[in-house]
């Protein structure tokens, strides 16, 4: 039936498509200043950018058209997006210094994608297992850093929907408020980086290997609920600099396994 299998490639699309309107409508309301809306906004367009490739996959309709909208819709929902809201909550009080960063955040995520791109149209070597792990930062994590951090931040007034939060972050926020161009900074680098991040390609999460997993991912999923605006800053601001602390694992592991055989090649000399 040709006409349902046009129809299956345009679903995908339609979920690509949501992506760039939910972008959209976050620069209107960050403009507006109605910056919890905003940053909904950013995290409904993640939600859409996560199952856009998994419906193409499960329907089996990707294509080199698809890759090429993905990126484009992600460039406005993750990079132009985030930047003017953080411009306009933080950055504009700095001049020119403020729109350089937002432009740098730009400019990465730009770059981020375009080799992402350039990457995905490499022919597969089978030979190669696949890595279950992104070169550099992706550009939905470093979008959920600040879309969560202005939820943490601008917490609900109760006109809208209003939910708990944990007292020691809240007491903390006003330091990442002061942090939040440089942490911008350090992000906008991390995307455009060869840093690893996981890509958790191979974990399946239908079959927990271990009640002890169960418990934690239960006790995880409650904490989410609980203190939603909380827990996203907690979530996307760990993975972030994920990266980063496991480059200094790594290398402490190596600097130790270096001093260890130093060592065990000295004394058999000796």
């Amino acid at each position: 039936m040709p006409s349902l299998r046009k129809g299956l490639y345009v679903l995908p699309s339609l979920f690509t498509a949501g992506n760039l309107s939910a972008g959209f409508i976050s620069v209107v309301y960050a403009i507006n200043g109605n910056f919890n809306v905003a940053a909904w906004f950013i995290m409904l367009a993640i939600l859409f950018d996560m199952l856009d490739g998994r419906v193409a996959r499960l329907t089996k309709t990707m294509s080199k058209f698809g890759m090429e909208f993905d990126s484009l819709c992600d460039l406005v929902s993750f990079g132009v997006a985030p930047a003017v809201l953080m411009y306009q909550l933080v950055l504009n009080s700095m001049g020119n210094v403020g729109i350089a960063i937002a432009l740098l955040f730009v400019i990465t995520s730009a770059t981020r994608l375009a080799k992402f791109n350039v990457k995905a149209m490499e022919p597969v070597d089978s030979t190669k297992k696949s890595s279950d792990s992104f070169a550099g930062l992706p550009t939905p994590a470093s979008a959920g850093v600040i879309a969560s951090f202005v939820l943490s931040y601008e917490i609900f007034d109760g006109t809208v929907l209003s939910f708990k939060t944990i007292p020691l972050l809240m007491k903390k926020m006003p330091f990442f408020f002061e942090a939040m161009p440089i942490i911008m900074v350090i992000i906008s680098f991390l995307m455009v980086s060869n840093v690893p991040y996981n890509a958790f390609k191979k974990i399946k999460w239908s079959r927990p290997k271990s009640i002890q997993f169960f418990i934690l991912l239960v006790v995880f999923l409650i904490a989410v609920f609980s203190y939603p605006q909380n827990m996203f800053f907690i979530i996307f601001f760990g993975y972030s600099f994920s990266g980063i602390i496991f480059l200094i694992v790594r290398y402490y592991r190596v600097k130790k396994a270096l001093i260890k055989a130093y060592n065990e090649k000295k004394n058999k000399h000796e």
